[in-house]
C-alpha cells in the first residue's frame, strides 16, 4: 500500500511491539496530525473486536493472519511499496541474522550506500521517515511472520536453510514452508533467487520461481581458516552471503576484507568466557534441535569437549531423538532440562541408548542450573547454553535469557 492511499483512511495498528510502534512513527512523519488506533492483545481476550470501523489495518508480524478476518496490510508491505532501494531480502529456519549481516558488511566495505533492516531488529519502516538517497541497498532479513502475506518479492533473495520451526504459529509444516517460499513468489525474471542446493525443496523451488537461481558459491575466494565465525552451518552463511555481494559486484578482495573483520552476532556461539577451569558458550539463539546440533558440531570440531548443556523451553512438539543421540555421541555428561520441552528431551534420553548414563538436572530458574554446572563440569571442558527450543516459557526472548546466563555465569565464578 502506497503512501498516498493512507493519507484519507481510518487507520488502526494491530500489534503494538517493536514493529507497532515503528507503524505509528511512520505514520506520525508522513501524517502529523491523523488519530491511529492502537489495538494490541494487553487489551484484553476480545481485543480483535476493535478492529471495526476502521479503513485500513496494518497488523504487526507476530499476529498469525488466521486470526484477522478483515483485510489488512503489513509494515513489511508498506515498506516494499515504498521504498526506491534495491532490497535483498534473507530468510531461512536458522543463520538469517548471521547472514544478513555479513551480506551488509561486504556491501558497506565495498562502499555501497546500505542499510541493515527486518527482523535482526531494526523496523523498516523507521527508514522510509526521510528521503532516501539514490542507489541505495537494504539488506532485510525475512521472517516467516513477515513473508507469509507480503505481496512482493525482494530483488535478490537469499534462503539458507529449512528445517521444522514456528509451526504453532502457522499451523504446520507445509504452511510454513509455504510462508518461507513467499520470499520468491513475486519475483520477475530480473531478480535472484540465491539459494542452499544441500535443501531439497529449495533446489524445486528454484526451478518453480521467475527469478534467476543461483546455488551458493562452491568456492570462496579465500581460506575457511579467514572465517572468524565458529562451525561448518557458519561457513555455508558465508558462503551465502559471498553469492548475493557478487551480484551486487562487490570485489572478492573486499568481501574477503568484511569476512576478516566480522564479528559474531550476540547470543550466537558467544565465548563468554573460562571460569574455574570451566568455557562458558551462549548460544541462546539455538532454539531448534537442529541449530543446536549444528553447535555441538563446532565446538567439538575446534574448541574441545561439551561437560555441560542447558537444555529446554516452550514446547512446540521438536522431535528430540537425534539431539539425544548426537549428546551421548558427543560425550556430554550433564544435562540441565528447563520447562516445558525439558520433560520431552527427558524422555528421548531415557529412549536413547546410551542416555541413562547422563545425569540430568531440572530447574526453572537459571541460577539454579548454573550452579550445578560449576558444581559438576569437569575443569577443561565447556559449558553451553543451546536450548534446542524457544525461550518464552521462562524467559521473554532469547536475549533475556542470554544476558541472564552471562550474568549469572561471571557473578557466580
Amino acid at each position: 500500500m502506497k503512501i498516498s492511499e493512507l493519507k484519507d483512511r481510518k487507520i488502526a495498528i494491530l500489534g503494538f511491539g517493536i514493529e507497532g510502534e515503528a507503524t505509528l512513527r511512520f505514520l506520525k512523519y508522513h501524517f502529523p496530525d491523523k488519530e491511529i488506533g492502537i489495538i494490541d492483545q494487553k487489551d484484553g481476550p476480545e481485543y480483535l473486536a476493535k478492529l471495526a470501523g476502521y479503513d485500513v489495518v496494518i497488523k504487526t508480524a507476530g499476529i498469525p493472519k488466521r486470526l484477522v478476518s478483515q483485510a489488512y496490510t503489513t509494515a513489511t508491505n508498506i515498506f516494499f511499496a515504498n521504498s526506491r532501494g534495491t532490497i535483498i531480502g534473507v530468510t531461512g529456519s536458522k543463520g538469517k541474522s548471521t547472514t544478513a549481516s555479513l551480506i551488509y558488511e561486504m556491501l558497506k566495505a565495498g562502499g555501497i550506500d546500505v542499510k541493515l533492516v527486518g527482523n535482526i531488529g531494526i523496523p523498516m519502516l523507521d527508514e522510509l521517515r526521510a528521503p532516501e538517497s539514490a542507489g541505495r541497498f537494504y539488506v532485510c532479513e525475512l521472517s516467516s511472520y513477515q513473508l507469509e502475506d507480503l505481496n512482493y518479492s525482494p530483488h535478490i533473495g537469499v534462503f539458507i536453510n529449512f528445517f521444522p520451526d514456528h509451526l504453532d504459529y502457522h499451523g504446520g509444516f507445509e504452511a510454513y514452508f509455504k510462508a518461507k517460499k513467499n520470499i520468491v513468489a513475486h519475483a520477475t525474471e530480473k531478480d535472484y533467487f540465491v539459494f542452499n542446493p544441500d535443501y531439497e525443496r529449495l533446489v524445486r523451488l528454484s526451478g518453480e520461481t521467475l527469478a534467476q537461481a543461483v546455488p551458493f558459491t562452491d568456492m570462496l575466494p579465500f581460506s575457511e581458516n579467514a572465517i572468524p565465525l565458529l562451525g561448518k552451518h557458519n561457513v555455508l552463511n558465508v558462503r551465502a552471503a559471498v553469492t548475493a555481494a557478487r551480484l551486487v559486484g562487490v570485489s572478492d578482495e573486499l568481501i574477503e576484507k568484511a569476512v576478516r573483520g566480522f564479528k559474531a552476532l550476540p547470543h550466537r556461539l558467544e565465548n563468554v568466557g573460562t571460569f574455574r577451569g570451566i568455557t562458558f558458550y551462549d548460544d541462546a539463539i539455538s532454539t531448534t534441535p537442529e541449530s543446536t546440533i549444528a553447535t555441538l558440531e563446532a565446538l567439538a570440531t575446534s574448541r574441545g569437549k561439551v561437560g555441560t548443556i542447558f537444555l529446554g523451553g516452550t514446547d512446540r512438539g521438536y522431535d528430540f531423538r537425534e539431539l539425544t543421540r548426537v549428546l551421548v555421541a558427543k560425550g556430554v555428561r550433564h544435562v540441565v532440562l528447563f520447562p516445558d520441552s525439558g520433560a520431552r528431551i527427558f524422555e528421548a534420553l531415557r529412549q536413547t541408548s546410551g542416555g541413562e548414563s547422563i545425569e540430568i538436572f531440572q530447574t526453572r530458574e537459571m541460577r539454579e542450573a548454573v550452579v550445578f554446572a560449576y558444581q559438576k563440569t569437569l575443569s577443561g571442558s565447556i559449558c553451553l547454553l543451546s536450548t534446542a527450543s524457544p525461550s518464552y516459557s521462562l524467559w521473554k526472548n532469547f536475549e533475556e535469557k542470554g544476558d541472564l546466563f552471562q550474568r549469572l555465569v561471571k557473578e557466580l565464578a
